[in-house]
């Protein structure tokens, strides 16, 4: 038996932000992770970057006028608390949304971080004031994705390793927590053997010995259960969503499977709004896979026509970026496990980008040159274009005959009606011949183009669809991938995890996506984007000053 100040279960970016924030107090540390050294950061990584800010310096000077006020209405009218257990979530999601139009960018940015210039708007909503969707654009794109909001904290937890202060135990998976006179006292687990497998990919879980650690305080920042689909199906919200579907990929490692949820129920712990989940719409199949069932999902501009699997457009505001979960339901109650896209080359260039970071070299990579390119030429991006000629729900063609053949081919059935297809998009072309329009999404995307930042950048400029010089023609096959779970370990503003009584559970504490992002759900039933990543920094930090306050 070993013992440590504080013992945080995950590698990933909630437990560095805990463990960090612990050395900082001058803890010491065990950072207890099943997966191997490479996969240090976990699904961080793999992540786009996005990070939701308010009022920040990019956005004014991109003319947005944002307000923590405005912030905090678009949050709660997303979230749509309605449960007796969102007492601790909603008080999550007001300080949440204080951190994020507070100290959260200073704090990022004295740490070296920066974000590219231009502000993402992701889920417009469209309902109304009161309702789902970002006012204004939000999404802050971390210059260097996902790995460039990892490597503060790689390098600060890297700078305590050498110190003495921090110790990884990688390949060592927690069975239980120990519980001594109701106090959560440590772990027990296997010692997994060692695996060189690539970051992502799955790793052995040959048992090569057992482990016990003793600590005054227990973080448990292991994520959610997005690569545990059966998991997924049992906790799927059939009332609201309607059947899990039979076909669905996965939009994270397969490491991602929700066992120390069951674990911490199991030492007491109470787990709530467990239906709570977000799940996107717009996946395509990666065509060089890293984990099984490899999903990409694409981030949209406004532009694409939306087709049900039957070829029937779907309706406002389901448009591509306004209301995921909106979306996800519609979807859900035709019957079928996909939808499509329908689009031209124009379309692709501009509003095609492609989640996860080794998606966006240009980004990743931090290089303004690969940037550039983004805005000249014909092409779409590289790994937008190399999808278009490898990806397997890809159809390109010269015309909408062919297209329409094509889809058919490819979904197997005949769903798909050419000349009522084409009665829709000419129906809709006409809507761009003047500044007006009835079609709300044509009404959209005027206001989207609006904004500088999506017509510099996102939006495509009004065009006739069928018009060849703007072709081919494309239609995308979109699948459902999993990706986070909303509700999580109950937690204080303390990030004490409550046992069922409503008390803290002495010694333990939670952060990141087992947390629901922090209380449980902070999100509500609903995200806003840019708050994933966010959530873990934010709540992992204040488990780590907690924890370090509360010991001796």
């Amino acid at each position: 038996m070993q013992s440590t100040d504080v013992i945080v279960v995950g590698g990933g970016l909630a437990g560095l932000a805990a463990a960090t924030e612990l050395t900082d107090a001058g803890r010491q540390v065990v950072v207890i992770e099943q997966e191997p050294e490479q996969s240090l950061g976990g699904q961080a990584h793999w992540s786009f970057g996005g990070l939701f800010f308010v009022n920040s310096p990019e956005q004014r000077r991109m003319g947005v006028r944002d307000s923590h006020a405005l912030a905090l209405a678009d949050w709660m009218g997303s979230a749509a608390f309605d449960r007796a257990e969102d007492l601790w979530p909603r008080r999550w999601a007001e300080a949440y949304v204080d951190f994020a139009a507070g100290e959260k960018r200073a704090w990022l940015h004295g740490m070296g971080m920066r974000w590219f210039p231009v502000v993402g708007w992701a889920e417009r909503g469209g309902y109304g004031a009161i309702g789902h969707g970002n006012s204004v654009p939000r999404f802050h794109v971390t210059w260097g994705t996902g790995p460039g909001v990892l490597e503060p904290f790689v390098r600060r937890a890297r700078a305590a390793q050498e110190k003495g202060l921090l110790q990884f135990a990688f390949r060592h998976r927690v069975d239980a927590l120990l519980v001594e006179n109701g106090r959560v006292c440590g772990v027990r687990g296997t010692r997994l053997a060692d695996d060189p497998v690539e970051r992502g990919k799955p790793s052995s879980r040959d048992a090569a010995g057992d482990f016990e650690w003793r600590a005054q305080a227990v973080i448990v920042a292991s994520g959610g259960i997005g690569g545990n689909h059966e998991l997924v199906r049992k906790n799927w919200p059939q009332e609201r969503l309607g059947s899990p579907p039979a076909h669905v990929l996965c939009g994270v490692p397969a490491h991602v499977d929700g066992r120390m949820l069951g674990i911490s129920e199991a030492a007491g712990a109470r787990l709530i709004n467990r239906d709570r989940m977000w799940h996107y719409v717009e996946g395509i199949e990666n065509w060089n896979p890293i984990w099984p069932d490899h999903a990409i999902r694409i981030l949209p501009g406004p532009s694409s026509l939306w087709l049900d699997a039957r070829g029937q457009r779907l309706p406002g505001p389901l448009w591509p970026g306004f209301d995921t979960l909106g979306t996800l339901e519609y979807l859900r109650r035709t019957g079928y496990d996909y939808s499509w896209f329908v689009l031209n080359q124009s379309i692709i260039r501009r509003e095609f980008a492609l989640s996860g970071s080794e998606q966006n070299p240009d980004l990743t990579g931090k290089s303004w040159r690969q940037v550039v390119k983004r805005a000249v030429g014909k092409q779409a991006p590289a790994p937008v274009e190399a999808f278009k000629r490898h990806g397997r729900d890809f159809v390109v063609r010269d015309n909408l005959d062919d297209l329409v053949a094509g889809m058919n081919a490819l979904a197997g059935n005949s769903l798909i009606d050419a000349a009522r297809l084409r009665e829709e998009i000419l129906a809709r072309d006409r809507q761009f011949d003047h500044p007006y329009a009835k079609d709300g999404q044509v009404v959209a995307i005027h206001n989207a183009r609006r904004y500088c930042g999506d017509r510099l950048v996102r939006v495509a400029k009004p065009h006739r669809m069928l018009d060849p010089a703007h072709g081919p023609l494309i239609a995308v096959r979109l699948n459902i991938l999993t990706r986070k779970t909303l509700g999580g370990l109950e937690t204080d503003l303390q990030a004490r995890v409550l046992a069922h009584d409503g008390q803290p559970l002495p010694g333990l504490y939670a952060a990141g996506e087992a947390a629901g992002f922090g209380g449980g759900g902070l999100h509500g039933y609903r995200a806003l984007e840019g708050s994933f990543l966010g959530g873990c920094l934010f709540s992992g930090r204040v488990a780590g000053r907690a924890a370090a306050a509360a010991i001796a």
